[in-house]
């Protein structure tokens, strides 16, 4: 599969293709044997020696986080109720309009900063797909607004920055600025030649499903970085863990 390069400044750094990865945005520990890039969360501090990826939920309000927010960006209905991502039970944040998408992306920011002093390598906006979960409040058009100005400070910050899942933005990832994918069960769903057609091999496979991780070893496995973890992402030891790999 030919090269294909970061979408932003030469020296951002993107994790190494076909690498062996640990998903670990539930709790951080000790990577197993054989892992060269992690993901964890905001709130961890990275793994040493690895490759590390910091995971912001940038286009929801984390579960009971809604006070964290001002009021107004919120996405609401046309009755004034709070808009949820029904499968996590998030609410959307508001970013239909420009100065909206300014001020998320500035609270936003300050956790992309937060990653970059600790020491990540790059940064994992989750939900960027939250359009689809918004009754056709949010748009495509506006996501790609606001997905720029986290590239951009991201990049700023010497971070590479992933595309979560979201396969049919895939073709705008340059305009977008972003560098590699993260997707999640893209062999369950067909998905993982969308990303790796404008991503390349930089492209980072979680599935959460055995029919799903055979499908994306058997497509993929000789190319894409592939694991399977638990739904919950549990840390290694507690109950419900789970990991495995091509």
């Amino acid at each position: 599969m030919p090269a294909i390069a970061s979408a932003g400044p030469s020296d951002v750094t993107l994790p190494r293709a076909h690498a062996g990865f640990d998903h670990q945005i539930g709790g951080a520990y000790t990577p197993p044997a054989g892992v060269a890039v992690v993901s964890r969360d905001h709130n961890d501090s990275p793994a040493a020696g690895k490759y590390n990826i910091c995971y912001v939920n940038a286009f929801q309000a984390q579960p009971g986080a809604e006070k964290d927010w001002d009021a107004d960006l919120l996405l609401r209905d046309a009755n004034g109720d709070i808009v949820y991502d029904d499968g996590w039970g998030e609410a959307l944040l508001d970013v239909r309009t420009a100065d909206k998408r300014q001020r998320v992306a500035a609270k936003v920011g300050t956790w992309i900063d937060e990653c970059a002093s600790k020491g990540f390598d790059a940064v994992e906006p989750d939900n960027l797909d939250s359009f689809s979960s918004s009754d056709k409040l949010l748009t495509k058009a506006q996501a790609k607004s606001f997905t720029k100005l986290l590239s951009a400070h991201a990049h700023d910050k010497g971070l590479a920055i992933a595309q979560k899942n979201t396969s049919e933005l895939s073709g705008n990832r340059v305009a977008n600025g972003l560098d590699f994918a993260i997707a999640e069960e893209c062999g369950r769903w067909d998905e993982c030649d969308q990303h790796s057609s404008a991503f390349g091999d930089h492209v980072i496979v979680i599935e959460y499903a055995a029919e799903g991780l055979s499908k994306a070893c058997e497509g993929w496995g000789d190319e894409l970085s592939i694991v399977r973890r638990d739904l919950d992402v549990s840390p290694a030891g507690s109950k419900g863990y789970l990991r495995e790999t091509c």
